[in-house]
């Protein structure tokens, strides 16, 4: 601690009013974000998307097939990453599942969720940059290894601009 009983990575400007302010250490640069990853099946794709997310030092919690002793079905994989999500465990999830589409249908039931189907690295850009998603669908069928890289990728760098006029309808769209 400082002089001021502040942490040895904050400095305090003086002046009327002490303003802490974080230095950022390396430190702290090496937390983990942690991510929900669920799927209905367990394949070669899920466990590159897994590899992916350690690669990028993330942490993994895994929902459904994904988790040892447990196969759940489509509907509850997308409720189990979303509610993940939704109640702040976990910065975002991926979903997974043959077409994409269940699982982010019943991702989008959990209030809070914005989950995207994407089949292309523009598509989750745009998705996380203009709507602010927070749950990535995919389809097992036709999202190739390669493919995912890019898309994690974009997804993952993108920044949410949510635009708080469009937010506010889509909450109007909820309770309906």
């Amino acid at each position: 601690m400082s002089a001021a009983g502040c942490p040895a990575t904050c400095r305090c400007v003086r002046g009327a009013m002490r303003i802490a302010i974080l230095i950022v250490t390396s430190e702290n640069r090496e937390r983990s974000v942690r991510i929900a990853i669920g799927s209905d099946e367990k394949t070669a794709l899920t466990d590159a998307l897994e590899d992916w997310l350690r690669a990028h030092h993330f942490e993994v919690d895994a929902f459904g097939a994904l988790e040892p002793g447990r196969d759940d079905a489509w509907p509850a994989v997308g409720r189990d990453v979303g509610e993940a999500v939704a109640r702040g465990r976990c910065a975002w999830g991926i979903v997974c599942c043959w077409t994409g589409t269940g699982v982010s249908i019943a991702a989008n039931k959990v209030p809070g969720v914005r989950a995207a189907l994407c089949s292309d690295a523009q598509t989750a850009a745009g998705a996380r940059e203009w709507n602010d998603a927070n749950v990535l669908a995919l389809s097992l069928r036709s999202t190739s290894i390669p493919l995912a890289r890019e898309i994690l990728d974009a997804w993952q760098s993108g920044t949410p601009t949510r635009d708080a006029a469009l937010a506010a309808m889509i909450d109007r769209l909820r309770s309906t």
